[in-house]
């Protein structure tokens, strides 16, 4: 698998885009339980009919890219808000970035790296061995430190943010049981984890927003910072619904390019009701 994957690296990525959105409207068309909860979930958020068209081939374009993200040379990256991260370096705080599943997740992280220095990403590991060794292995950057959701992870995240560094996390993957609360997403209970804002209230550190936009014609990437603005609220309750807010409003700036396939409202198994 990991040499097919550094097969389709050597690939550019326009070609590589051309071909995942083909993926997606396949892989939107044949399933009908994939289709059934990204129509769902969409429609949920009061995504309009535009940008949901243009989300089908952006999720395939999110999958076709990752042998490059993971293999390839860098892509090209451009910055939005940069000065944010500047001056929280500047006060010698640690960083925690909260991502949604939108545009390239995956560019943000590594563009961080590549321009600041040392990060590190919280990530779930697989549960087959040989995609475990994939995903494993496949990310090493340098200064890209992956963690995985275990207690050493997070271990490894607070230390990290107490020596002034940055770390990167998913706040709308969901959490396994016992880990989050539910809170509203676009209106509707979801499984939301509370790791995130106990982060930063522990480390005393720095939130940004962050997403990478994909760019048309395979010209790279662009990284969106938005400021934290206002107190990380002390309820782990009130801080998940404010850590989805925040989220909300992220993906509503580029809904074409957010994952809706991805299964924001399961319950972890067995998981507490709503």
């Amino acid at each position: 698998m990991k040499t097919l994957f550094r097969a389709f690296a050597l690939l550019p990525l326009p070609v590589l885009h051309v071909v995942g959105a083909a993926l997606g409207w396949v892989s939107f068309l044949a399933s009908g339980t994939y289709r059934r909860r990204f129509l769902d979930n969409a429609h949920q958020a009061g995504c309009a009919r535009g940008p949901l068209r243009r989300a089908v081939a952006e999720a395939g374009k999110l999958v076709a890219e990752v042998p490059r993200l993971w293999f390839g040379p860098p892509a090209p990256i451009l910055w939005d808000g940069d000065g944010l991260i500047d001056r929280a370096r500047a006060q010698g705080r640690g960083i925690v970035f909260l991502t949604p599943h939108l545009g390239c997740f995956e560019a943000t992280a590594q563009a961080y790296a590549a321009r600041y220095g040392r990060i590190t990403v919280l990530y779930r590991p697989a549960r087959k061995p040989w995609l475990r060794d994939l995903v494993d292995t496949s990310r090493e950057r340098p200064n890209l430190v992956a963690a995985p959701t275990t207690l050493a992870g997070v271990k490894l995240m607070l230390k990290a943010l107490k020596a002034g560094e940055a770390v990167g996390l998913l706040p709308d993957q969901v959490p396994p049981e016992g880990q989050g609360v539910w809170a509203p997403f676009f209106s509707r209970p979801a499984y939301t984890m509370t790791l995130s804002a106990r982060l930063a209230r522990q480390a005393g550190a720095t939130v940004l927003l962050a997403w990478g936009e994909r760019l048309p014609w395979g010209r790279g990437f662009r990284i969106h910072l938005r400021e934290w603005v206002g107190e990380m609220p002390a309820d782990a309750a009130e801080a998940a619904a404010e850590v989805n807010a925040r989220m909300e409003a992220l993906i509503r700036e580029c809904p074409q390019q957010y994952l809706w396939g991805y299964a924001r409202y399961k319950a972890p198994a067995p998981g507490p009701a709503p």
